[in-house]
């Protein structure tokens, strides 16, 4: 139900009876990359107890197996969900099939998991033939203008871009950090082409789908809700494929809509409606 005025909700328990399985984004709604929401891990372990399925659907530059790993380490318990999907794992998918061999990695080193075992190896800047960008080296002190050059003399060769995270920005505790796809941003600016994985696109949706469809066999596009707190990333691409989204507004928005525990509605609706968007519920944070 795509709704521009959509309604507050207390919780999850009050969707849970209309739905099958819950993609639920991880950064911002299960945690803020350093600690886990408990209210948000309990919700989601209340809607399996209660018979659905959840598969978590994150813009992580990793693999499904080290995102376990993480979410484990900040305190999300494994019995919340039932499976991850990655951007990582449909950067994988990808890189498999381009006759590109050459990779230029951009990102941290903790991201060179997304290469393990594929056929092609890691090369400098003058040897690759296509780039790979996962993130900034450090997010902590750097921000895109520190890449412009590198950038623009790649482009400037015709190198084709897979960007394994299409976020721009995320929280980390109290503050934002850049991600990836600013860096692809940059990379278009300078006449690059950039091929986007990840959420809002559409092959982690398609790879998602078929994970549910594992767990719960043939499932209809109404009986699946999607929960977020992104608009350019969450809530656009959940919207693209016929979901009903839960918009959690307490994440990466939280200072837009007034009280992040109490989300001004008027305000709700009219980012929704500036952004031709639309939402089955509204909630501050994740809680059951």
């Amino acid at each position: 139900m795509k709704d521009v005025h959509p309604p507050l909700v207390s919780g999850l328990s009050v969707l849970a009876p209309r739905y099958r399985a819950v993609l639920s984004d991880v950064w911002g709604v299960l945690h803020n990359g350093m600690t886990a929401f408990r209210p948000a891990h309990e919700a989601l372990s209340a809607y399996r107890a209660a018979g659905g399925k959840v598969v978590l659907i994150t813009n992580a530059p990793r693999p499904a197996g080290p995102i376990h790993q993480q979410l484990a380490g900040y305190g999300v318990p494994r019995h919340a969900y039932d499976d991850i999907v990655t951007s990582g794992d449909v950067t994988r998918d990808l890189l498999a099939t381009r006759p590109e061999r050459a990779v230029i990695h951009i990102g941290p080193d903790r991201d060179l998991t997304l290469y393990d075992g594929l056929p092609g190896r890691l090369a400098d800047d003058a040897a690759g033939e296509i780039v790979s960008v996962t993130g900034l080296l450090d997010d902590d002190i750097e921000s895109p203008d520190d890449y412009r050059d590198r950038l623009a003399a790649l482009a400037a060769r015709g190198l084709p871009m897979v960007c394994a995270n299409p976020d721009i920005v995320v929280e980390r505790g109290d503050k934002l950090v850049w991600c990836a796809g600013a860096l692809a941003r940059l990379y278009e600016e300078f006449g690059g082409e950039v091929i986007m994985l990840g959420k809002p696109f559409r092959p982690i949706y398609d790879a998602a789908r078929a994970r549910i469809e594992t767990l719960c066999g043939p499932i209809e596009t109404r009986d699946i809700l999607a929960i977020g707190d992104g608009l350019p990333t969450d809530i656009r691409g959940a919207d693209a494929q016929g979901f009903d989204v839960l918009f959690v507004t307490g994440g990466i928005h939280a200072a837009d809509f007034g009280d992040p525990e109490a989300p001004d509605l008027a305000l709700v609706a009219a980012r929704l409606r500036s952004e031709g968007l639309g939402a089955a519920a509204v909630m501050p944070r994740l809680v059951w």
